[in-house]
């Protein structure tokens, strides 16, 4: 027996407007499988890469899906499914190939690993904007920086989904957060949602001023979402010895490394942690917390309102306009 949904698909490489709204037919669940009535999702910078050609893997065209994250109920579960049941909220793992298995769509189909049961009391918009963007930054600067309480962490791209979270993050483990963004506009926001410092990288220069805010020393941990030859330069933003993470690609040129050491240098790719049964564990558990006693507090720039306002919400991205996350209400 087959079943009709709504998806999002693309035919070719492109801008928002190569998105469509389609019909499409999806299998019953089949074994280890669980079909899942989305209620909202959340886009990430990683899908208009994936949408454009310049994601780290390329889409299987014509007729690729896309979106990682969102947040629904279990509508039918296959054979051998034991970790959910039908009424269940859940939340995509985000730990899947894109173009079979995106989640823009009304029902989507996905493995029982990919899913992870939604945190107690959180309605869908809000659940949709959690998952990726928490996990990476506690994924890149608890799990594998080690993150300690004093430690001053330089984020770069703060305005970002993943950015805002790991100012939260950073601050829940008693660190000091710096923040970069390009714009004065979004320095006092950045400085309500938790920043200790803000840095426009248009009017400031990022080492100089790194190294003045940490009395010389410069950063235990960068975070950083740009990439390209600029990645080089933060090097001197650091401690002796300290830790540089590299976990996006706004500019798409290759990186370019410091010569500057002793120094750690992580390329981090969130799959290594959500690809494991353990690592979604202690993901959901630490997100799950963090919502419960306040201290990680998603931030939702705009929600639209229905699948058709995918091409919308694509352009608001590229636009670079937004501070935190672009949720669509299916």
């Amino acid at each position: 027996m087959s079943i009709t949904a709504r998806a999002v698909l693309f035919h070719e490489i492109g801008g928002p407007d190569v998105l469509s709204v389609e019909e499409v037919e999806l299998p019953a669940p089949g074994p280890g499988e669980v079909l899942v009535r989305v209620e909202a999702l959340a886009l990430n910078r990683a899908e208009a890469l994936f949408r454009s050609g310049g994601y780290f893997y390329q889409p299987t065209l014509p007729g690729s899906r896309n979106g990682y994250e969102a947040a629904g109920v279990v509508e039918a579960v296959g054979p051998e499914v034991t970790a959910f049941a039908p009424g269940d909220p859940v939340l995509s793992a985000a730990n899947r190939e894109l173009s079979d298995h995106g989640v823009y769509g009304d029902l989507v189909l996905l493995p029982e690993t990919a899913l992870v049961p939604r945190p107690t009391g959180v309605d869908a918009e809000t659940a949709a904007a959690v998952w990726v963007t928490y996990s990476t930054a506690y994924g890149a600067l608890v799990e594998r920086a080690g993150m300690r309480a004093g430690d001053h962490v330089l984020i770069t791209g703060a305005s970002s989904g993943v950015g805002t979270a790991a100012i939260q993050v950073a601050r829940r483990a008693g660190a000091v957060p710096v923040a970069t963004t390009r714009t004065e506009a979004k320095r006092r926001r950045l400085l309500e949602l938790g920043a200790e410092h803000v840095i426009v990288t248009g009017a400031e220069d990022v080492v100089e001023e790194t190294r003045r805010l940490t009395g010389g020393r410069g950063a235990e941990i960068v975070l950083d979402a740009i990439g390209g030859a600029e990645f080089a330069a933060l090097g001197a933003a650091a401690v002796e010895d300290g830790t540089l993470i590299s976990y996006g690609w706004l500019n798409e040129q290759p990186i370019l490394l410091p010569m500057r050491w002793p120094l750690t240098v992580l390329g981090y790719n969130n799959f290594a942690l959500v690809g494991t049964a353990e690592g979604r564990r202690r993901t959901a558990h630490y997100i799950g917390s963090g919502l419960t006693d306040g201290t990680l507090r998603p931030v939702v720039a705009e929600v639209f309102d229905g699948l058709d306002r995918i091409q919308d919400a694509h352009r608001l991205m590229d636009s670079n306009a937004h501070t935190g996350k672009i949720v669509v209400r299916v």
